[in-house]
């Protein structure tokens, strides 16, 4: 399962709403691909469509979708969002991952 923070629920909500998504009815994808400056980064997306191989998450309000590659590496997973000045943006605190880089974006396992 993955968490969404209420200041993440917040600041998703006014994203989607800005592109065109509906938070009620619309999905954010997260996934994890090759690359970053410790192996793997966190993607982050809004998508109108849910795929057969997606796992389905909803928690505070908002529908989260991943692919199944993807689930094994973010189970357990809180998205955050921390803004202000010295504000990162989202934020994936993952139980899973052993190192991270400084910016928080990658990990390796």
């Amino acid at each position: 399962m993955i968490k969404v923070s209420e200041d993440a629920k917040k600041k998703i909500a006014t994203l989607m709403n800005e592109e065109g998504y509906d938070a009620g009815v619309d999905y954010v994808r997260v996934g994890v691909k090759s690359g970053g400056c410790s192996g793997l980064s966190y993607e982050l997306k809004f998508d109108k469509s849910l795929a057969e191989e997606d796992k389905l998450f909803e928690d505070n309000n908002i529908k989260l979708i991943v692919d199944k590659k993807s689930f094994l590496y973010l189970i357990g997973t809180v998205l955050e969002y921390s803004g202000g000045l010295n504000g990162k943006g989202f934020v994936f605190n993952n139980p899973n991952a052993q190192r991270t880089c400084g910016c928080g974006e990658s990990f390796s396992l």
